[in-house]
């Protein structure tokens, strides 16, 4: 399998995971104070971000919509958790994961 197709596949089933774990949560005062669905939504989005970074690496034409912010975010993830807001998290979760598997499923779809 091309290894692009792989990683843009990953990132397709970390988006359909973290909607997943989200489950019925549809307000963000339940979302933070859940410490299991919040580790796992944040494990799902640094695979996201480290994702899109190899992609980048790969093939630095393919563009993503807001690479540079997903690929922050994972760093924040990864190297600066003890920074995370979760009014960030909540909000990526519920404004830009939609747009993102779609964009990404018609990539997959083109090659």
């Amino acid at each position: 399998m091309d290894r692009k197709i792989k990683l843009f596949m990953d990132i397709v089933n970390a988006i359909s995971l973290i909607q997943e774990f989200l489950g019925p949560i549809s307000l963000f005062e339940d979302y933070s104070v859940d410490l299991k669905t919040k580790s796992a939504i944040e494990r799902q989005l640094g695979i996201v971000g480290e994702a899109v970074k190899k992609i980048k690496d790969i093939d630095p034409g393919e563009p993503i919509t807001a690479h540079s912010d997903i690929i922050g975010l994972r760093n924040i993830i990864i190297h600066g958790y003890d920074t995370l807001d979760d009014s960030i998290v909540w909000s990526v979760i519920k404004e830009d994961l939609d747009f993102l598997k779609t964009e990404v499923l018609e990539k997959l779809q083109s090659q």
